[in-house]
């Protein structure tokens, strides 16, 4: 896909996180990797309103081509993520209404149900607090993913990451909608959780989940 081509997928994509009430507002950020850095959203700018010719373009090294819109102030968790795991292509950050409640009080997602392996683990974990836009905030996700592909960020929001934009947008989505149902169980009392064991049957079965073989002529 080249650049023109991916910013106009980065924008379609936030646009949609807007509509489906992940992303409110200016809040929330995402990302697509390109062969000489990455694009992000820019500061301040509701996705709503956002046009590709906004989009921040940054080198490896998180620097801005000059004559751009200043980017997100998130933009250093986005180089690093980029940096530490080659099969990430994209990132999705938002402010989701159940993944930040659960974010605020510090909670993980643990194993209630099978889909919380979507994100490669046996939980979601909770990335501890840091002041965002800030390095330390950016260690605090590297070191909680440790290669899973999504977490929640404490008193801030969630992070999802996938080998495109569907899928860490779809990954997103994903995550919202268990930390709803996680809260509503909650307040019927609770549940048990998965086997340590039945967690890695299906962390083994999604490494083929969802992929479709070639129809036969």
């Amino acid at each position: 896909m080249d650049l023109p081509a991916q910013r106009q997928a980065l924008v379609h994509c936030a646009l949609a996180l807007s509509r489906s009430g992940l992303s409110h507002g200016s809040s929330g950020n995402v990302s697509v990797r390109t062969k000489g850095g990455f694009i992000i959203t820019p500061t301040g700018i509701g996705f709503e309103v956002l046009a590709p010719e906004q989009l921040v373009e940054l080198n490896q090294e998180g620097a801005p081509n000059p004559g751009q819109w200043r980017p997100s102030s998130e933009w250093r968790f986005h180089r690093d993520l980029y940096r530490a795991q080659a099969d990430v292509n994209a990132i999705v950050h938002v402010h989701s209404p159940y993944a930040t409640a659960l974010a605020c009080a510090r909670r993980a997602i643990p194993a209630f149900h099978y889909m919380v392996a979507a994100a490669g683990g046996d939980a979601i974990p909770c990335a501890p607090y840091a002041t965002f836009g800030t390095q330390a905030l950016s260690d605090a996700i590297i070191n909680t993913l440790n290669g899973r592909r999504a977490c929640l960020l404490a008193h801030h929001g969630s992070i999802a990451t996938g080998e495109d934009l569907q899928k860490a947008s779809d990954l997103a989505q994903e995550v919202e909608f268990l930390a709803k149902v996680y809260v509503l169980t909650q307040q019927i009392g609770g549940g048990e959780l998965l086997r340590v064991e039945e967690m890695r049957v299906v962390l083994e079965k999604f490494t083929r989940y969802g992929q479709q073989e070639q129809p036969v002529a």
